[in-house]
């Protein structure tokens, strides 16, 4: 069964609901970037006020310090029997990053999901969001910000993981329901 797993998708593709249903049929835990840079946020630390800063204009936090909190956070005990991250990698150089750390704790990904979504679709389901959970990094500007660094950024790791042959792409333009009974398919 595959248990070391990536999530890939635009923002707004619907990453984080997906991630938990994989995390409970799977038994493995998650690890989210945004997560763990919201809660740097929280608490007000320097790399929280700096990532904020960038998050609020759209852009990335560097790959530097986000490689050295996946690298950090990959160490813990609660990740040798499998994982989903969420948000990470987010271009090609944090993925060599991630295929080394793997390497050297003796593993590799088992898979990688690709939830394919309209980006125009994005930007609705984002504002939507934004109102619900009051982001204040999701105005229709910075969501255009954000998609476009996704395209320029993230997207070419849907052909570097098509070329390693682990993605599993995902049509993610369907209801919640839909989208997760595609996933469980590939992942039974």
């Amino acid at each position: 069964m595959k248990k070391r797993l990536l999530i890939l998708g635009a923002p707004g593709a619907g990453k984080g609901t997906q991630a938990r249903n994989i995390c409970e049929l799977l038994d493995i835990p998650t690890f989210s970037t945004g997560a763990m840079l919201r809660s740097q946020m929280k608490a007000g630390t320097e790399l929280g006020k700096k990532a904020k800063e960038l998050i609020d204009r759209g852009e990335l936090v560097p790959d530097s310090v986000i490689s050295s909190l996946v690298g950090a956070e990959l160490q813990s005990p609660r990740y040798r029997e499998g994982f989903l991250a969420d948000g990470y990698p987010r271009n090609l150089e944090q993925a060599h990053f991630l295929d080394q750390v793997l390497k050297n704790m003796g593993t590799h990904l088992d898979a990688v999901i690709n939830l394919d979504v309209e980006l125009e679709d994005v930007v609705g389901r984002l504002l939507k969001r934004a109102e619900i959970e009051n982001r204040s990094d999701d105005t229709e500007p910075v969501i255009r910000r954000r998609l476009q660094v996704y395209k320029e950024q993230t997207e070419p790791l849907v052909r570097y993981y098509r070329e390693a042959g682990l993605l599993i792409n995902i049509d993610g333009n369907g209801s919640i329901d839909q989208v997760w009974d595609s996933i469980a398919a590939q992942l039974r």
